[in-house]
């Protein structure tokens, strides 16, 4: 099955620090490739622990947005449990450059258990197993960030990671399913990331088969994604997800759909 499997919907540094969502990231299987993106705390615990179970070893590559400890904090040890504790060499770690030089989240030691690091930028496109993916833009946050474009089966997920919304932010990301880090209910100018008012600008360009949303922080929380996503879908005509922990997205089921 081609899946994206939900290991955690929590943004913000306060809904991460209480675990009132998991942390863990996503993983995306397709075309009988599997990734893992943006490993946070938990990571490793959500995967062992999910139903049925998700074998790190089975990892293609891993794919880190930004260096943020909510995205990054257990890339080390699923670099060590992509590759057997280093004793099989395998799979390919994508990262932007600030995760790798100063003050690096990826430690020097795990970097040799791997096949291959690949430094992320902006216009490129970058192959792992039989999927290929874009970074079509940097995002405007605290650290470099890059959102991605990933390609298969005919169709296209594209997650906008971390960001403050500018002008043409959603038309670099014109997939089938879209997925979006939502972190705000309002905007705060002062935290650069996406605001449900940002939201619903995206929708009104972009008409994706799939709209999902996560990543929340504490005021989305505190209004319901459920509801929200509700809300949306009946305002822009389209189907909309509040993701869930755990949450498992059969993408051939939605794209059949259209």
């Amino acid at each position: 099955m081609n899946t994206i499997k939900f290991l955690g919907t929590a943004g913000a540094r306060f809904v991460v620090s209480k675990q009132l969502r998991a942390s863990g990231g996503i993983w995306i299987t397709l075309k009988d490739t599997q990734v893992l993106v943006d490993p946070g705390p938990g990571s490793l615990v959500r995967c062992l622990a999910s139903r049925p179970k998700l074998n790190p070893m089975e990892l293609d590559g891993i794919i880190l947005t930004h260096r943020h400890i909510d995205h990054s904090n257990d890339i080390n040890i699923m670099i060590e449990a992509m590759t057997n504790g280093g004793f099989a060499k395998r799979g390919t770690v994508f990262a932007p450059r600030d995760a790798l030089e100063d003050d690096p989240v990826i430690l020097h030691y795990v970097r040799d258990h791997v096949e291959n690091i690949e430094i992320l930028q902006e216009k490129k496109t970058y192959t792992v197993g039989n999927i290929s993916f874009t970074t079509p833009i940097r995002h405007i946050h605290g650290v470099e960030t890059y959102g991605v474009n990933i390609s298969g089966n005919n169709s296209t997920i594209s997650l906008i990671a971390d960001s403050k919304y500018f002008e043409g932010l959603e038309s670099y990301y014109p997939g089938d399913i879209l997925i979006i880090n939502v972190v705000l209910s309002k905007e705060w100018k002062e935290i650069q990331h996406l605001c449900l008012d940002d939201v619903e600008k995206i929708l009104e360009n972009n008409k994706p088969t799939l709209c999902v949303l996560t990543h929340f922080g504490m005021t989305v929380i505190k209004q319901k994604p459920w509801e929200i996503a509700e809300k949306l879908a009946k305002k822009f005509g389209i189907q909309v997800l509040a993701a869930r922990d755990g949450m498992s997205i059969d993408i051939d089921h939605y794209l059949k759909k259209n």
